[in-house]
């Protein structure tokens, strides 16, 4: 595993945490990429981790793509228009991705600024939780670029299409309280807690049966793009996977011994 990603591992709850806060935890090189993919693989097929939490190391949630690429024409930017099209798609691209088939739940706990490929990082994982200092911007066209990986798709499911376009097409700003109101978090907490809260919000899920939970995030998440009939149909072959597993037994026996 890259340094990039730092790994801590506590009762069912894995904690990445991006490393790089000289450069604000940028996204800048396919090392980078790598780690993250490469850490949502080792997470999928681990049935000891129930829940994720991923988080920035220093001030900052991530910068985004390292604006200085951009300038020389290295990293993503390198190349004529048929290279770049391939830097994105074996490259950054990857991470959306990777994020979208991990079944485990995943949540952010977003200190300080999360611009471009940042914000669209956080939109990638199931839930959100922000420090006051927290900001988010979905600041492409600022840059004169668009949001080459996935915030289009990613910014929408999270806060709708109207605010999704007034982000991405004015590129500005929103802090943490804003976010909340707009529902692209869930909570909002003092930063000296916000870890510890994002990390207490992933022990609550990964207490429930993992098989449970697993298959309700892959339900929700295909729930996005699906018809309801295909939905129904997914959920009557979970359904039947769950009514027959040893977790279901147990928790119906638990329940009944309780209200007895």
């Amino acid at each position: 595993m890259s340094d990039f990603v730092q790994i801590e591992r506590q009762e069912g709850v894995m904690t990445l945490t991006l490393n790089a806060p000289d450069t604000r935890n940028a996204l800048s090189t396919p090392e980078q990429w790598q780690a993250l993919v490469d850490a949502c693989r080792c997470i999928e097929h681990d049935d000891s981790v129930r829940a994720v939490v991923v988080t920035g190391a220093g001030s900052a949630f991530c910068a985004g793509g390292n604006i200085k690429d951009f300038r020389d024409r290295t990293g993503l930017a390198e190349g004529d228009p048929m290279q770049v099209r391939e830097n994105y798609r074996r490259g950054i691209q990857q991470i959306p991705l990777a994020l979208w088939q991990l079944d485990v739940p995943t949540i952010a706990a977003v200190n300080g600024p999360a611009v471009g490929a940042g914000c669209d990082l956080a939109c990638m994982c199931d839930l959100r939780v922000a420090g006051r200092s927290a900001r988010f911007a979905e600041s492409f066209v600022k840059l004169g670029l668009i949001p080459g990986d996935g915030g289009a798709w990613w910014l929408q499911q999270a806060v709708g299409y109207q605010r999704a376009a007034l982000m991405s097409l004015t590129g500005e700003m929103i802090d943490a309280q804003t976010a909340l109101d707009w529902g692209l978090v869930v909570e909002v907490v003092d930063d000296d807690v916000l870890l510890s809260t994002a990390q207490e919000l992933a022990a609550r899920i990964a207490a429930n049966p993992a098989g449970a939970v697993r298959m309700t995030k892959r339900l929700l998440r295909q729930a996005q793009t699906q018809r309801l009939d295909d939905v129904l149909q997914l959920a009557a072959a979970f359904q039947a996977i769950t009514h027959n597993s040893d977790d279901h037994t147990r928790a119906v026996a638990e329940f009944l011994a309780k209200k007895a």
